[in-house]
């Protein structure tokens, strides 16, 4: 293995970890408004992933950190195309962490109101465009010969594209639902589980409309185990929550977030930005990487880093691993 085919593999890694972790992370702030009745429960939600959401958006900067050095045409390219869809979902993480933190600074019903909407809709939207992006550049977008996006931002909400971003959305918010099964307590918890499976069946049917037109239009032999292990276990996450088994139905609603990126990144190599303008324009892993010297320091510096920050985090979701109720909400909040 070439070091640009490792370092694709390990952003592969990185943007899947992302939005393994991400992804529940997004569903719990859609479901403050979809699934808490009141303030309370709102508060317990949000006290679901109150200790690791920031810890979250770390596989993101490192992503992009990542993608950035290994990779800098295929990120000029990308960050450049993709720069309003990109600039939405950086504006809404910034107000959702705000609101996260100054929520409950003050005692007023508008100030916390408003603020409990700035977190649904920063969690909706970029849960649903982070499907349209992903959607686009597994599908290709107008690249030039000077490896330039030729397109403008309608380029980039085909229906193929769409069909990823409604995807996601319902894919992460089942994501949340079973977090939010197995981390609660009480009646908040068996409406999650209620609701988990009306958004499970949703999943399935835009699942197998998109993953079959994915393989069907951009897959290969490679992403096609990936693309059966992603329905398998959806199927098999919805049985389970039905079961009452919440643990397991997360791990299992886990592996097809990862499976469903597994196949786009597995569909999408040896390119990294197919150019639907000509497929001799296409950035490809070898043509857009770094110098190998670059690649091998990084190898290093990845080396000793990802242990480190992979064992903090799950030191953290090991020590905050208890259920919450709103029992545990003080009457103020």
């Amino acid at each position: 293995m070439h070091l640009h085919d490792f370092w694709f593999l390990l952003i592969a890694v990185l943007w899947t970890g992302y939005f393994f972790l991400e992804g529940f992370d997004f569903g719990i702030g859609v479901l403050t408004r979809l699934l808490a009745r009141d303030r309370p429960e709102r508060r317990v939600l949000i006290n679901t992933i109150g200790p690791v959401w920031d810890g979250n958006e770390v596989w993101l900067i490192t992503a992009a950190g990542a993608t950035f050095a290994a990779f800098p045409d295929w990120y000029a390219t990308l960050f450049s195309g993709f720069y309003l869809p990109l600039l939405a979902i950086l504006v809404c993480l910034i107000v959702r962490g705000v609101a996260f933190e100054y929520r409950h600074k003050r005692p007023e019903e508008r100030w916390q109101r408003n603020w409990e909407r700035a977190i649904f809709w920063c969690s909706l939207l970029p849960a649903f465009l982070w499907g349209v992006a992903f959607a686009n550049i597994v599908r290709g977008v107008p690249i030039g010969p000077d490896k330039n996006f030729s397109g403008d931002v309608f380029d980039l909400l085909g229906p193929y594209a769409l069909l990823g971003g409604l995807f996601t959305l319902v894919l992460f918010t089942f994501h949340g639902a079973v977090f939010a099964a197995l981390k609660t307590e009480g009646d908040i918890r068996h409406r999650a589980r209620a609701q988990a499976r009306w958004y499970g069946l949703a999943a399935v049917a835009l699942a197998a409309a998109f993953l079959t037109w994915t393989q069907a239009a951009y897959g290969n032999g490679r992403s096609l185990p990936a693309t059966v292990v992603a329905g398998v276990a959806l199927l098999v996450a919805l049985v389970l929550n039905r079961a009452g088994r919440e643990g397991w139905a997360f791990a299992l609603s886990g592996v097809t977030v990862v499976a469903v990126f597994a196949a786009v990144f597995l569909a999408l190599f040896p390119d990294v930005l197919p150019s639907s303008t000509d497929p001799a324009w296409s950035l490809t892993a070898a043509g857009a990487a770094s110098s190998p010297y670059t690649l091998k320091i990084m190898t290093w510096v990845a080396g000793f880093a990802t242990p480190l920050i992979v064992g903090y985090q799950a030191w953290t979701y090991w020590v905050f691993r208890k259920r919450i109720g709103t029992r545990h909400i003080p009457a103020a909040h």
